[in-house]
């Protein structure tokens, strides 16, 4: 029961740091031509996509 609320839960907040980085990638591209700035969301939809992953065996 509580394997399926928690790889449920682990779902919803890897689609939710996707649809961040999603939103979040024109404000990562001007950060990184004009200021020379490198956001790090991409680790955190890998870091939740792998926990996700670990919860889903």
């Amino acid at each position: 029961m509580f394997d399926r609320i928690r790889t449920a839960a682990l779902f919803g907040l890897h689609q939710a740091t996707v649809a961040i980085g999603i939103s979040l990638l024109p404000v990562a591209v001007f950060a990184r031509e004009q200021l020379g700035i490198n956001l790090p969301i991409h680790r955190l939809v890998e870091t939740t996509g792998e926990a996700y992953e670990r919860a889903d065996e």
